[in-house]
């Protein structure tokens, strides 16, 4: 799937979540998932993990914040989503770009265009 962002931006993405044990999954939603995202678009990212609380979420924006990109992300945990059509959305174009049991996804299948 296209996502208009390149492997180097995914490879620093997947570092950050990396560091944090909780986390068990990430999940790519929105128009850079659907592929219909423009220049300046958002990445719309949802974790899944044990136990997530706002303090861990901080220190993830934070982190992903000192990557410095371009782009601004919006970071949700998944199971403290009240709106089931979100979750919805999510289960059915989401597409994981990082899982704890995979360490790191292959980036190859996230195409830049």
């Amino acid at each position: 799937m296209k996502t208009g962002l390149s492997k180097e931006v995914w490879n620093e993405i997947t570092e950050v979540f990396e560091k944090f044990t909780k986390i068990n999954q990430v999940i790519l939603f929105g128009s850079r998932a659907m592929g219909n995202f423009r220049e300046g678009s958002d990445i719309d990212l949802a974790v899944k993990g044990d136990h997530i609380v706002l303090k861990d979420l901080l220190d993830i924006e934070v982190a992903l914040e000192d990557l410095e990109l371009i782009y601004k992300i919006d970071l949700v945990d998944f199971n403290k989503i009240n709106n089931p059509e979100l979750q919805a959305h999510i289960d059915r174009v989401g597409m994981v770009v990082y899982s704890k049991k995979m360490n790191k996804i292959d980036t190859t299948s996230l195409k830049t265009s």
